[in-house]
């Protein structure tokens, strides 16, 4: 194990950049949001596309999407996830229906009443959610390397992989994953079993940054706790009920042919069969971390289907 670093300051995850910054208050916290295209006085008819992050990564994960999505004349908000980077760590909340209740607010409070959300591995989960949840307020759903959380073709074990399965049974364990978090190499190995290629050395090393942010580590870790405590509990059962309704927005599920996390055989099947409008992608050449690996192809991808959702 390598020597403890120093502890980091939210700011390290305000990166600076073709976007702009705000805090907005949502369900009881205060959230960070990377924000892109037509100003909220403008925005009236600029349908918004929110962008959920997974675990190990923030807002950033984006960067490459947000210009072209605004360009294109969307209204982008990046978003940290409760716990992550720059927003709120409260000491609660890290189960996926109160996220889609983040979420939810988020929007409220930039002035629009209903939203194309777009999530990426556990942000992915999220934002399946946010149809069956919250389905007033969202608009379509894109879901990149993450199948559909109902688990009824497939159990969660028969998803994803061996090796993805011990670190996620490594979460389950009190306080250690957040100190390995914080000050080993186990995030880069995260990085490294999921991905086609290596990842950006400066993109990893800013992850390990704002994971250094007091609490993050923590608040990473009890997201994925909720995953595998719920699973018996009534909580996970009235959540696992909820999502089996059918959705009638536009969906878009995306997966990466070389994803060593989440299995491509069959990843596919409960979004079919929870989806009416149901489209599915495999990203030729491509890992799990389908924004940073294959940027190009995610963009174009998401232009070609957002004007399904956004009618």
């Amino acid at each position: 194990m390598s020597e403890a670093r120093e502890v980091a300051d939210y700011s390290s995850a305000l990166v600076e950049g073709p976007w702009r910054h705000e805090f907005v208050p949502a369900n009881g916290s205060r959230f960070h949001v990377a924000l892109a295209g037509p100003e909220r006085t403008a925005s009236a008819t600029a349908p918004l596309v929110v962008l959920l992050h997974s675990f190990g990564q923030f807002w950033w994960t984006w960067r490459h999407q947000i210009t072209a999505l605004a360009e294109a004349g969307y209204c982008v908000a990046a978003m940290d996830l409760r716990g992550v980077a720059a927003s709120d760590k409260p000491p609660s909340g890290y189960d996926t229906p109160t996220r889609t209740r983040d979420v939810a607010g988020v929007v409220r409070s930039l002035g629009h009443d209903r939203a194309i959300v777009v999530g990426h591995g556990t942000g992915g989960s999220v934002a399946w959610s946010m149809a069956a949840l919250q389905p007033a307020m969202t608009a379509g759903v894109a879901a990149l390397s993450c199948p559909h959380p109902a688990h009824v073709h497939l159990s969660l074990a028969q998803q994803i992989t061996p090796r993805a399965l011990r670190l996620l049974a490594l979460a389950q364990v009190p306080t250690l994953p957040e100190r390995r978090l914080r000050d080993s190499d186990v995030l880069e190995r995260y990085f490294a079993l999921g991905a086609a290629r290596p990842l950006d050395p400066e993109a990893v090393e800013l992850y390990r940054t704002v994971l250094r942010i007091p609490f993050a580590a923590h608040c990473a870790a009890e997201s994925l706790r909720w995953i595998v405590r719920s699973t018996p509990r009534l909580d996970g059962r009235r959540f696992t009920a909820a999502v089996r309704r059918v959705l009638g927005v536009p969906t878009l599920q995306a997966h990466g042919e070389l994803d060593r996390i989440v299995r491509r055989e069959r990843a596919d099947a409960d979004g079919a069969a929870f989806a009416r409008d149901f489209r599915f992608e495999v990203v030729d050449g491509a890992g799990h971390f389908l924004a940073e690996e294959a940027p190009t192809q995610v963009t174009d991808l998401l232009l070609d289907w957002l004007p399904r959702a956004a009618r």
